[in-house]
């Protein structure tokens, strides 16, 4: 039997009432919402064996690897990380020294399993401050006080995948070594006063809190740079655990204000900071996979590129390789257009993204020509796999596919921390594009 089923065979319209209802209490208690929605709506988390789990954590390792590498290029290489596609805000920012090891040192990769090759595609690197890492580790907390999971563990082991840890361990491990001390920071969590996450960062600020560091949140509209300290809610910070997007932050207040010039000058450290920008385009999966730097990688890393990343280009007037035979780039989007997807360089939320299967051929001659004129890529449709997930909907049991992603946490780009799992009726797995439910990831095992 499999272990949805033997979840699912556990869920009696009693045990299923039940289970709904704590978990809507605790969502509740807890604000464990976003943008005013519930954060989990089924009745199950996600379950995953201990070698699925290695399995996973081992291609993370390989795929992250080419990664480090293209960065270190871009670097030294001008010309090189002009494939990136960097505005000019984004090069001068770039040229200030990075002051810790790893440009992300919390970064999120966002795959689909691939049931066909029982691989993952690599679709997106979210390389600046991703959410959701406290968010799954509060989910887990609840899940674990339900009744189908107590019954369930009469017969299964189960460990929960904690992600939050990660995310502050990297944090704190960048002011180490941008200060070059152990001295305890103040930190502050910036963003927007009105963002849909705004309860995960009072999540961060209790955690903060349990290890003895001082965390306030604030508009960096609101932050003032004076007598060289940076002022968070009135208090000189040292540390910024940064979830405003940098983009958002320099076009809204720009490149003059206080909180970009204490970063720049170096009077507070930044996480994730300006060079995370280069990996966190989604023109890299195009610089990694493009046949024009494979010189560039080893035998390893060509592997992980071929086996993970699915075919991506910057879109451009160009001839370029598909699956071993030449074409032009612009003609044959035009011509493939049920096998394509276009992205903006760089958004977030599922905002600008064109499916070519969803659309006709106008509307995607149009987007093309868009595309031509700022900076996207153009990325080759991968499978989105689904399961069978339990809700409970007016009183009773229901249970149906809901497709669903693999975002493994990554910390400092070297190795998987915690992962989340989205699933979604809608062609656009993302809840910041407006559905879907966000659920833990527990790693399970038989009991002999």
């Amino acid at each position: 039997m499999s272990l949805v089923q033997a979840w699912h065979d556990l869920l009696t319209d009693e045990v299923a009432g039940e289970t709904h209802a704590h978990i809507e209490s605790e969502l509740t208690r807890r604000h464990l919402v976003f943008g005013g929605r519930a954060l989990c709506t089924v009745l199950r988390p996600r379950l995953m064996t201990l070698a699925q789990v290695l399995e996973m954590q081992r291609r993370v390792a390989a795929i992250l690897r080419p990664c480090t590498k293209a960065f270190a290029r871009a670097q030294q290489d001008a010309a090189f990380r002009a494939q990136f596609g960097l505005l000019d805000w984004e090069e001068q920012l770039f040229a200030s020294p990075l002051r810790y090891r790893h440009p992300s040192p919390t970064s999120r990769l966002d795959f689909f399993d691939q049931p066909s090759s029982g691989g993952l595609a690599l679709t997106e690197n979210n390389a600046e401050t991703p959410a959701g890492a406290a968010y799954v580790d509060a989910l887990a907390d609840t899940f674990l006080d339900t009744r189908v999971l107590r019954e369930f563990a009469r017969t299964h082991a189960i460990f929960p995948m904690p992600a939050r840890q990660g995310v502050v361990g990297a944090v704190l491990q960048a002011w180490r070594e941008f200060s070059g001390g152990r001295r305890a920071p103040r930190i502050a969590i910036l963003d927007w006063d009105d963002v849909p996450t705004r309860t995960e960062f009072e999540l961060y600020q209790q955690h903060f809190a349990t290890m003895g560091l001082e965390a306030v949140i604030d508009d960096p509209r609101r932050c003032e740079y004076r007598d060289g300290r940076l002022y968070a809610q009135g208090k000189p910070v040292d540390l910024i655990y940064k979830r405003v997007l940098i983009d958002e932050l320099v076009q809204t207040c720009g490149l003059e204000h206080d909180v970009v010039r204490a970063v720049r000058d170096g009077a507070v450290c930044m996480v994730d900071g300006v060079h995370c920008k280069v990996l966190h385009k989604k023109a890299s999966l195009a610089v990694l996979s493009d046949e024009a730097n494979a010189a560039m990688f080893d035998a390893a890393d060509l592997e992980a590129i071929q086996q993970m990343i699915p075919w991506t280009r910057v879109v451009a007037e160009r001839h370029t390789s598909y699956r071993g035979r030449a074409v032009d780039l612009v003609p044959f989007m035009l011509a493939e257009r049920e096998r394509l997807v276009l992205k903006p360089n760089d958004d977030y939320g599922g905002k600008g993204i064109t499916l070519g299967w969803t659309v006709d051929g106008s509307t995607w001659e149009a987007a093309v020509r868009e595309a031509l004129a700022a900076p996207f890529i153009v990325q080759e449709r991968v499978e989105i796999p689904s399961e069978p997930y339990p809700s409970w909907v007016d009183g009773r049991l229901e249970v149906y596919d809901r497709m669903y992603d693999t975002a493994p946490f990554v910390t400092n780009g070297a190795f998987m921390d915690g992962l989340l799992t989205r699933l979604s009726t809608a062609k656009l797995l993302n809840v910041t594009a407006g559905g879907g439910s966000t659920v833990p990831t527990f790693v399970v095992h038989p009991r002999s």
